[in-house]
């Protein structure tokens, strides 16, 4: 074999390892010119991420955005009442009625069920309330583990959806990465007795359509994302272990589309930064944390119940 040769077998050696160690080929229904990124490429999302801000999602810098509370004004004011604005104009009327009738409930004092405090699983994007995430990232999947009850999503890399995906909890979740951005795709979430988009019961049809996209902020940039993005939010307790403004935060932006319950697609974030302190366990049927007061007592039995 003489030197030409040797070169590029060498040059075909290394381009089919990269490709195995990025999950394959790219399928045939990736965007035209797309290819699959190298190892090496890819950026670094695992660990646990922390974000607190409540109960909102951070609206976009320009369009049409979330449902917001229309109770509170520049963060401030009773985080518990949940009364969403069912006059943003995302929303078709029967969805509109569905918010203000939530809204109406939390204002009498009743409140009103939602996926997370019936220990329920929270579909997408609903479970990004979540306060902390754990991302595990493989090169052909992405894990996806959340606080609240240890829910778990399942993002298959390099993958089309089947043609006919069968609805689940947290939909059929692909995924792919574009320079340094990773995007995830799901469709097919399942509709159950309390199918939410938001705290604020903004409800979704069998159309519900989510893409996700998850990068990495610079101190700079994600302070400035935080800023204008959580000014309406309310902020929980800061955790003196979190690391506040310290390293680079992750940025996850959204879009939901689903024309059987928004007249357009609209957007929101969740800005994230890396949380230092220990995961902690919060299992919701067994939870007797009430949160900023005494906690209640575990229950006890006289005698088993099986």
């Amino acid at each position: 074999m003489n030197a030409r040769q040797h070169s590029l077998l060498l040059a075909a050696v290394t381009a089919t390892a990269a490709m195995l160690a990025s999950g394959g080929a790219a399928p045939a229904d990736r965007p035209a010119g797309s290819t699959v990124q190298s190892a090496a490429s890819i950026p670094d999302f695992s660990g646990i991420w922390t974000h607190l801000t409540w109960p909102a999602f951070e609206p976009p810098l320009a369009g049409p955005g979330p449902v917001m509370n229309k109770v509170l004004r520049k963060g401030v004011g009773d985080v518990y009442q949940l009364v969403g604005d069912y006059a943003n104009p995302i929303l078709q009327p029967w969805a509109a009625e569905v918010v203000k009738r939530h809204g109406e409930m939390t204002l009498a004092g009743k409140g009103y069920p939602t996926p997370s405090n019936q220990c329920w699983p929270n579909g997408v994007p609903y479970v990004l309330w979540n306060i902390d995430m754990q991302l595990l990232q493989r090169p052909d999947h992405i894990t996806i583990i959340y606080s609240n009850d240890q829910e778990v999503r399942h993002v298959r890399l390099n993958e089309p959806h089947p043609a006919r995906p069968a609805p689940s909890w947290y939909g059929d979740s692909v995924g792919h990465y574009e320079g340094d951005t990773l995007v995830v795709d799901t469709v097919a979430v399942k509709r159950g007795p309390f199918a939410m988009v938001d705290m604020y019961g903004t409800p979704y049809t069998e159309a519900l359509h989510v893409v996700e996209r998850y990068r990495l902020l610079d101190g700079s940039a994600a302070k400035e994302a935080e800023e204008r993005g959580q000014r309406e939010l309310s902020h929980l307790p800061q955790r003196p272990e979190s690391p506040a403004d310290k390293g680079k935060a992750l940025q996850v932006q959204f879009t939901v589309e689903d024309e059987g319950a928004f007249t357009m697609p609209w957007s929101a974030a969740v800005t994230y930064r890396r949380l230092l302190a220990e995961w902690r366990e919060s299992v919701c049927a067994e939870n007797t944390h009430r949160y900023f007061e005494e906690d209640e007592k575990v229950p006890v039995a006289d005698k088993p119940d099986f």
